[in-house]
């Protein structure tokens, strides 16, 4: 029938009955109120039913066994009632739209087990984010997507230099990711025009996220219709509501603007800041970062795309400060203009730095296999796999958790799995909180001795 009824064989009807759909209380609380109410207008009526019921069941008790009447009364009359108030509702609420109800099931059944899930705040930008939070939907419905806002450049670029909002590419692919994948919506949020005068290079969610921050008046009110009209899984909100610009000092001194501009500078990067300085945060990401079970920072490029989140200093406090478990994705590749010739160690140096805060992850989740046949692009690009200097990281007090990451590529093409990467987070996180289970019961034990 679906997915969670896979290993036991049962009738579809029956998988209404699953433990943890909230749906049985229900049952019986409009079984109760009907047997309440038709009990009430006959004695309205002077009709006497308890006393004509009881009447009537004595006389036939000395025929037929009282327990065999009244459990076939009983199951009759619940199966009468459950299928009405099943078809009913069904037809009310149109939930068929064309599916059986085994679908319906499902994502009855998910929807109730993913809202009991951890609060995961995913911080981050670009391709990276999108990914991560693909697989992190199918663990929890707690999610907050802290998006980056420094984009410059393709159809965010313009729309940003154009209106003057918030560059919508990035929170775009966050929202679609949070979606069902196979939604037709979903796709249409999605498309990109490839011609048309103006319209050639935007994409429709793009140009959507526009309008409803044009309507609405706020970028933050425009991304929670948006995730309405989606359904999506948790919510996304971009860390500020200031026209943050990126500004990137290289090493030998040069300044450059722009997000898209720094990889194409080709240089290596000594620190990075915004324009303005003191970009103020989100204050929902605030509460949603102190609130959080787990943060997770990346994966995605180091400098454009994570690190600006932690430029603004709210952010990079709060989440030194925070009490939830804290690791980051480290990439797999260096990536040409940002990341050349960096180890593990230099990406969490970058992070620590621009933080001003050790605090800010207590453990790297890093990629352990790479395919033999590497695709020659990447060499061509001068990317190269990002080396693990497990000494150097065990010195910044980081803890490495090591999984196979990527997608299984005949092609040699090296790309996170959503599902492996999210897998993989939420083993640690479970393995640490049996951890401090442990922890506190040896703690509990010695005081006690």
């Amino acid at each position: 029938m679906s997915k969670f009824t896979d290993n036991v064989k049962i009738p579809k009807d029956a998988g209404w009955l699953i433990p943890g759909l909230q749906v049985k209380r229900w049952f019986l609380l409009i079984f109760l109120g009907s047997v309440l109410i038709v009990v009430g207008l006959l004695i309205l009526c002077d009709i006497r039913p308890i006393f004509y019921t009881m009447e009537f069941i004595r006389k036939f008790a000395t025929k037929v066994s009282t327990e065999w009447i009244a459990f076939a009364v009983v199951m009759f009359g619940a199966a009468l009632f459950f299928k009405g108030w099943q078809k009913t509702n069904l037809s009310m609420l149109d939930l068929n739209n064309g599916k059986d109800n085994g679908m319906i099931l499902e994502a009855l059944y998910r929807r109730r087990k993913l809202n009991r899930g951890p609060k995961i705040v995913a911080i981050g930008g670009g391709t990276g984010l999108s990914m991560l939070l693909k697989g992190i939907k199918h663990i929890t419905n707690n999610i907050t997507a802290v998006v980056t806002v420094g984009d410059d450049g393709g159809s965010s670029g313009r729309l940003r230099e154009e209106l003057g909002i918030l560059p919508p590419g990035d929170i775009r692919n966050c929202i679609a990711a949070l979606a069902d994948d196979e939604d037709l919506v979903t796709k249409l949020f999605q498309y990109r025009f490839k011609s048309g005068e103006g319209l050639e290079g935007h994409s429709f969610g793009n140009l959507f996220l526009t309008a409803l921050c044009s309507i609405t008046g706020d970028m933050v009110r425009a991304v929670k219709e948006s995730s309405n009209v989606l359904s999506i899984r948790g919510r996304v909100l971009p860390s500020t509501l200031d026209d943050m610009k990126l500004v990137a000092e290289m090493e030998d001194g040069r300044v450059i603007h722009g997000e898209s501009n720094i990889p194409e500078a080709h240089g290596k990067i000594k620190r990075l800041y915004t324009d303005p300085r003191n970009c103020k945060a989100l204050e929902e990401v605030i509460y949603a970062i102190r609130n959080a079970d787990l943060i997770i920072l990346g994966p995605g490029s180091l400098y454009t795309s994570v690190i600006p989140n932690l430029l603004i200093e709210e952010i990079a406090k709060e989440v030194a400060n925070a009490s939830a478990k804290k690791i980051y994705v480290c990439n797999i590749m260096t990536q040409p203009g940002e990341t050349d010739g960096y180890s593990a160690s230099d990406h969490i140096q970058a992070l620590m730095q621009h933080a001003n805060s050790r605090k800010i992850i207590e453990a790297v989740l890093v990629n352990d296999f790479l395919p033999t046949n590497l695709a020659d692009k990447y060499k061509m690009a001068h990317s190269y796999p990002v080396k693990i200097d497990y000494e150097n990281i065990r010195k910044l007090g980081v803890e490495i958790f090591s999984k196979k990451l990527i997608e299984d590529s005949k092609e040699g093409l090296v790309r996170h799995s959503s599902h492996r990467v999210a897998r993989a987070v939420y083993y640690w996180f479970r393995r640490e909180l049996k951890k401090d289970k442990k922890t506190k019961k040896i703690a509990k034990v010695k005081q006690g001795a």
